[in-house]
């Protein structure tokens, strides 16, 4: 578990600079948010679309795979610099890049630029000393709204367009989930060992599950059905429309990571250093997977295709499995832990390592591709939208970059 929220009460009683600050002129700001604008002062934004990435692992299945390609040659177009850091994916929708960091900000910014656009703050307070709750969780952005949990136990929905609050809700743990939507519904979890489900329009709570220990993992979704898993060890399934539980299947390990699913199987690294694949209509673990030589946790989400699992270990090593096996394809190692969740971009694996490297591996070999020093570590994930890619790193100096090819 991170302990961010005291370091960073710690470092709050020196003054921070405002997140890319640096970069903006004010009268380019004012002009930019001007053209954006309809007559009617109202901004009209599109809704996510293919090419988007507008949540965690893009989309409720959780299978971490882009649905928009990257040039053959990638180049840093912008980076701008994030108060305390970030941990978690940024989500990319037409021409905005929304991320959470950890000092306490949702920012949206150009695409293009990385000119910020708006910038919302988890408590009221507009005083830079003052401490507000990080964000740890990744944002999931709709047509008209950014949905996001903090550390404090807030969930906050924020009007897309102007970055204003429409409402928040209160529980009574630490936020990390990230939220996976179903028609009006908000499904994530919390430290308070609670799965919850509210009304996207007003925040009224719809249901809520209780488990035996905290939520960590974004629950996955196929059909009817949510998955949850957490500390307490459990795989539970969850009636997405009566918020009943189905079953829990004693998993005999706590998960930190969350669970990718295709049809009736569910895949997911655990605490225990494998990770499984559950058939979970028939509650069965189909395969397991270890490494033979090194026994570490798994924190990091598995990317999933028709053919492989990837995903990344505190062993700092990205492992390729075969879906359908179990076996061990390749092994890529790193000189630092993997929490940093793959992204597969056609036959491309990106991901970030602690060794403060962005990576593309290939997907059938396992071979290096491209590297990025970044300087910081790179705990976060990847998001992959619109021909870009845009990821944060760590620590108290830490950056948001944004990739793509240069016009």
């Amino acid at each position: 578990m991170r302990f961010f929220r005291q370091r960073r009460e710690f470092l709050i009683q020196s003054a921070a600079l405002p997140i890319s600050g640096s970069l903006l002129a004010s009268a380019l700001a004012a002009e930019s948010k001007e053209k954006r604008a309809k007559p009617n002062g109202k901004v009209k934004l599109a809704a996510p679309s293919r090419t988007s990435w507008a949540s965690f692992r893009n989309g409720n299945q959780q299978l971490g795979v882009a649905t928009s390609q990257l040039p053959e040659k990638l180049e840093l177009l912008w980076k701008v610099p994030a108060k305390d850091g970030v941990v978690n994916t940024p989500a990319i929708v037409g021409d905005r890049v929304y991320v959470g960091v950890l000092g306490g900000d949702l920012i949206c910014l150009s695409l293009k630029s990385g000119e910020q656009i708006w910038s919302y703050r988890s408590i009221e307070s507009k005083n830079p000393k003052e401490f507000a709750p990080g964000f740890q969780a990744s944002p999931t952005v709709t047509a008209a709204s950014v949905y996001i949990g903090d550390e404090d136990g807030w969930y906050h929905a924020v009007d897309r367009a102007t970055g204003k609050q429409r409402w928040k809700f209160e529980t009574k743990g630490e936020i990390v989930s990230s939220t996976s939507i179903v028609g009006d519904r908000l499904i994530f979890g919390s430290y308070d060992s609670s799965l919850y489900c509210l009304n996207a329009k007003d925040g009224s709570k719809v249901w809520q599950v209780e488990t035996q220990d905290r939520v960590n993992g974004s629950p996955a979704v196929s059909g009817d059905f949510t998955f949850v898993t957490g500390c307490d060890e459990h795989l539970r399934v969850i009636n997405i429309e009566s918020g009943q539980e189905e079953y829990a299947m004693n998993l005999e390990t706590y998960l930190i990571a969350s669970p990718a699913v295709i049809g009736d199987m569910l895949y997911v690294g655990t605490y225990a250093a494998e990770v499984i694949a559950v058939n979970w209509k028939a509650q069965q673990v189909v395969w397991r997977y270890k490494d033979p030589q090194r026994e570490f946790p798994y924190h990091a989400s598995a990317a999933v295709t028709d053919q492989f699992v990837v995903v990344g270990g505190r062993d700092k090593q990205l492992h390729c499995i075969d879906r359908k096996t179990g076996d061990g394809i390749w092994v890529f190692p790193t000189r630092g832990r993997i929490d940093s969740s793959p992204v597969i971009v056609g036959d491309r694996v990106f991901f970030g390592s602690s060794d403060k490297n962005l990576y593309a591996v290939n997907l059938k070999t396992g071979k290096q591709m491209w590297k990025f020093h970044a300087g910081n570590h790179i705990t976060g994930s990847p998001a992959v939208g619109e021909n870009h890619l845009v990821i944060g790193s760590e620590t108290d100096d830490g950056f948001i970059y944004c990739f793509g090819a240069k016009s």
